[in-house]
């Protein structure tokens, strides 16, 4: 087994570009390892991943130059963590957001503490929700509470989303190295080539749709990035203020 820790815990594990960068190649290096049979993704501290941090998004506004770098290599992991044929199981400790939120549907099987909290809040930023949310959602809860999510921003409990089926499992914190472990002895006890084969099997639908929307997706991000709206938001933030948008 491998576990993956997002360690960036001061700044709520954000996906700064250095760690946006690495990813992939992790998951790339885990699929090839014949000593890897299954992969754990967890967060250090009390967070998952917030998704983007505020020193990345101000870089953003000085071109889309900095937003590229970001959108290839957040394009390569999500497909490498959907391709890779090891079982991947999310083990979400704390807040998953935005493309932190992502990282963690990316994964087969989501494990949360039940205090943790799901969201898409691009729009709150000014931003279009490019980054997997619009491909994610809608396959685990359907298009409806999807869009309902994605165009408020609103934050859902694991809980919650573990009973709209967004997730697996939602467990007490002190529980949730046990529930974990008790998955892993459980995925251990079948055919592990016969687990691979089906995960490559029910991931197809999810690569479909990640190819035919994650470029135009990132590609509106992209643009929002560079609108005033977002400008905006990322100075209320400096500021400690509620942003304001235009009505238009």
């Amino acid at each position: 087994m491998l576990t993956v820790t997002i360690n960036n815990p001061a700044q709520l594990n954000a996906i700064a570009t250095h760690m946006d960068d690495e990813l992939p190649r992790i998951f790339f290096e885990a699929d090839r390892c014949a000593e890897v049979e299954i992969i754990v993704l967890t967060g250090e501290g009390r967070a998952f991943s917030a998704g983007g941090d505020l020193e990345g998004m101000k870089k953003n506004l000085d071109g889309i130059e900095n937003f590229l770098a970001g959108y290839r290599n957040g394009k390569r992991f999500m497909q490498m963590m959907l391709d890779t044929e090891k079982p991947i199981i999310g083990k979400v400790n704390g807040d998953a957001v935005g493309m932190g939120c992502t990282l963690a549907l990316c994964c087969d099987i989501v494990i949360a503490n039940e205090t943790a909290r799901f969201g898409d809040p691009h729009v709150r930023v000014g931003l279009a929700a490019g980054d997997g949310g619009a491909i994610f959602w809608p396959k685990n809860i359907g298009m409806a509470l999807a869009k309902y999510f994605i165009l408020t921003g609103d934050l859902v409990s694991a809980t919650e989303a573990r009973q709209m089926g967004l997730i697996a499992k939602a467990v007490p914190a002190d529980q949730l190295d046990a529930e974990v472990e008790r998955v892993i002895n459980r995925l251990r006890s079948n055919s592990m080539v016969a687990l691979r084969f089906s995960k490559s099997i029910a991931n197809i639908p999810l690569r479909q749709d990640l190819a035919s929307m994650v470029d135009a997706g990132f590609a509106l991000e992209s643009i929002s990035s560079q609108l005033a709206d977002h400008k905006e938001a990322v100075h209320a933030f400096v500021d400690k203020r509620k942003p304001q948008f235009r009505k238009n």
